[in-house]
């Protein structure tokens, strides 16, 4: 086994000892649980009966005797967003699967699934990042009733995915499968969609023209295929090992696929308390998955997003982890994989070329993942180095491929496409963010230009269109953190901003909102913290104050004398407009409790936290 890298080691060990304390109390309350044996033996006869009370008969019997395992399926199923349509079909499937082997399944309940992609600039936006957290509580809602062995969880895309984590990591004792849909099939190369975008932005083509690139791109059911969020969701799930190996791209309405949602039943089914595999989600879920997951998101280019949603779902099973952690291990981390906006492949070719497969043989052969790690398949991620075949009709798995099919989709250690992760952790005395440098030339990754302070993204877009950004700036958007507004993703401005480098002009946007998992060629330091309303100097910032912003250095700075920054009143953000319309009124508090992003944004964050003191 090949010695593990030092850094590797280094920031496992300093998250251990961090949360030693949290992770104690989690596993103490999931052993607890697990101690209480299959829970239908403790529930009345009348629980029991409103249970099974629409079951078929056969599932009736089985339900009363107890000795097969009963699944929860807890889904994220609409037919309006393409990753999430093909679920619709699941259930029948693995409620068929599991009637061959004595176990049963039932649909414990349906979580809410949006989408940024139809919500980008608009109030809906702003429901996005809270999404996240009602379906976490709506997905331990669906499992609550205390009837379930194990649970399936299907969902994809950007919030749905770490809501759907957290609910599962409070039944930990269970086993916990997740089963996406897959990548729809290759639509209009992506270079070509974001020339459409460009050429919409400066005017040059009509809206008529970027509908029909946009229809091109986004054409049929499955996940975008561009590696944003959604697509990062699914290689963390593998990674981590809560699929079963090679499930995160493959396309949906394939027998693969369809091979593969019927298999992952009767593995969580199999891995019950019932029965002699168990293997409960604490047991997979620890300080080196985590850690193993945070190396994958560097390899891959993976989404700005997971700089929160990562933290969250640590933070669910009692890991701490903080930007310093992703940071040290980009550093060591060589980035693999160029997809798209990394590069202009989409994630089939990622797959084609030899996928997470590939990906997990090469970080383990370079010490760079933790292999004695458990899994759904057991002990051991090298398991997952491995590529999914049908064979005679069934699913099964050969050895990932040795070289890469496309060296310009995905490379090997020996010869990455860059020397590290791309993802940066910057500070100063505007305080803390992130960005991703993997798509950014090297020669902007360090931009010094006076500051254009703008109210709003439509702001911007507005002086845009009007010709008043012909020259060096960096964008400062404040007052879009979680309590302000939800931290809305600010992705128009991608378009915009890149025609204006492309002019030749140095520009940059800092911001205390999201840049979404599409962070582009365009440097932009995201996620400011402490955000504007809760004092952070993003509100300090006036036109024509100096920006420079350093990735090489990690540090962000408003040129301006520690005294006269300290001595200026903050700007008052107008942000009554973005609470009230499109429900945004219910998420009231929500805002009120929310922590910062650094800590993942989470609504339950302090609650989390007084149950580890507590322990």
């Amino acid at each position: 086994m090949p010695k593990l890298n030092t850094t590797l080691e280094r920031v496992t060990d300093r998250v251990r000892t961090r949360s030693r304390q949290t992770r104690a109390a989690y596993l103490k309350q999931m052993r607890a649980a697990a101690s209480d044996g299959p829970q239908r033996s403790h529930i009345s006869c009348g629980n029991l009966a409103h249970a099974a009370a629409a079951s078929p008969p056969g599932d009736k019997k089985a339900l009363a005797r107890g000795d097969g395992a009963n699944v929860a399926i807890v889904t994220a199923y609409n037919d309006m967003l393409s990753a999430h349509q093909p679920l619709g079909a699941y259930p029948d499937m693995i409620k068929h699967a599991l009637s061959e082997t004595g176990a049963t399944a039932q649909i414990a309940g349906g979580v809410p699934a949006m989408c940024d992609g139809v919500t980008q600039g608009q109030p809906g936006m702003d429901l996005s990042l809270f999404s996240r957290d009602v379906i976490a509580m709506a997905a331990a809602i669906s499992l609550s009733h205390n009837v379930f062995d194990a649970a399936l969880m299907l969902g994809v895309c950007d919030k749905i995915v770490p809501g759907l984590f957290i609910g599962a990591a409070r039944f930990g004792h269970m086993p916990v499968l997740f089963l996406p849909a897959g990548p729809m099939a290759s639509g209009l190369p992506n270079d070509e969609k974001a020339r459409v975008r460009q050429l919409y932005a400066e005017g040059k083509v009509g809206r008529d023209e970027l509908l029909a690139a946009e229809s091109a791109s986004y054409h049929s059911p499955g996940t975008c295929t561009f590696y944003g969020t959604a697509n990062s969701n699914q290689m963390l799930m593998e990674i981590m090992g809560l699929h079963l190996p090679g499930s995160a791209f493959v396309n949906p309405g394939t027998p693969l696929r369809e091979a593969f949602v019927t298999e992952t039943a009767k593995r969580a089914a199999a891995t019950t308390a019932l029965g002699d595999d168990y293997i409960p989600f604490c047991d997979i879920i620890d300080e080196r998955a985590i850690v193993n997951a945070i190396v994958g998101l560097n390899a891959t280019g993976g989404s700005t997003n997971h700089t929160i949603h990562l933290v969250a779902m640590a933070r669910a099973v009692g890991v701490i982890i903080d930007w310093d952690d992703f940071s040290a291990l980009s550093s060591v981390t060589p980035l693999l994989a160029r997809i798209y906006p990394n590069g202009s492949a989409d994630v089939n070719h990622f797959h084609a070329a030899g996928g997470i497969g590939f990906v997990i043989r090469e970080l383990l052969d370079a010490g760079l993942l933790h292999d004695d790690v458990k899994t759904a398949m057991g002990a051991g991620l090298g398991r997952y180095a491995c590529e999914p075949v049908l064979e005679e009709g069934k699913l099964a798995w050969r050895d990932a491929p040795s070289t890469s099919g496309d060296e310009k989709v995905l490379t090997p250690v020996a010869n990455p496409a860059a020397p590290s992760g791309g993802l940066v952790v910057l500070d100063g005395n505007i305080g803390r963010a992130v960005i991703k440098v993997s798509a950014v030339s090297p020669e902007r990754r360090m931009i010094e230009a006076p500051a254009i302070v703008f109210t709003s993204q439509q702001d911007l877009m507005d002086r845009f269109k009007a010709g008043e950004l012909e020259q060096d700036f960096v964008a400062v958007i404040a007052f879009q953190g979680p309590k302000a507004n939800g931290m809305p993703e600010l992705h128009k401005l991608t378009p915009l901003l890149g025609v204006l480098q492309n002019k030749g002009f140095k520009v940059a946007l800092i911001t205390d909102g999201r840049m979404s998992g599409a962070s582009g060629k365009v440097p932009a330091a995201i996620h400011i913290t402490p955000e504007a309303l809760c004092g952070g100097a993003i509100a300090k910032i006036c036109d024509g104050d100096v920006i420079r912003l350093d990735t090489e250095e990690g540090r962000l700075e408003v040129l301006v004398d520690a005294e006269e920054l300290k001595a200026r009143a903050p700007a008052l953000g107008d942000v009554d407009a973005d609470r009230w319309g499109t429900g945004r009124e219910l998420f009231a508090g929500m805002r009120s409790l929310v922590g910062g992003a650094e800590e993942g944004a989470m609504t339950f964050a302090l609650q989390e936290r007084r149950r580890g003191d507590a322990q």
